[in-house]
């Protein structure tokens, strides 16, 4: 059992595994932030922000990466490249891979999340690297 946080992480990397995608790293951080998620096939690298979220909230998961979040992705995936200098060729992409659940609960709670209904979607591209939002 997991809360809702690492379960929508365990779906995402399953899920992009299940497409051909090798896990590199789960939960990279840097000083400058985190990301969840980071995969490679063949030349292309994805850095992913998983979001998982109640859609009776304020906003469907989609809608939850700031700017401020983009920034702190966009640095901290510099940062691996550096660490990383084998992957500075391969095209970087930033994706959002998100779960809209269909009713409220407690996503600190331990328990099966897969038991209630929910609608995953994969944005591909969801930001790209911004020198001035770099920056800010």
């Amino acid at each position: 059992m997991a809360n809702l946080g690492q379960w929508a992480e365990q779906q995402a990397r399953a899920w992009a595994e299940k497409l051909g995608y090798r896990t590199v790293r789960v939960n990279f951080h840097s000083r400058y932030g985190e990301i969840d998620l980071i995969v490679e096939r063949e030349q292309d690298l994805l850095f992913i922000e998983v979001k998982a979220r109640s859609i009776t909230q304020y906003a469907h998961a989609n809608e939850t990466v700031s700017i401020h979040k983009q920034r702190k992705m966009m640095k901290t995936a510099l940062h691996f490249l550096n660490e990383q200098s084998h992957f500075q060729n391969y095209y970087c992409r930033f994706d959002v891979i998100c779960f809209d659940f269909h009713q409220h609960f407690a996503k600190t709670l331990q328990q099966d999340f897969s038991k209630y209904p929910y609608d995953q979607q994969w944005i591909e591209n969801a930001f790209t690297f911004d020198q001035e939002l770099i920056n800010l």
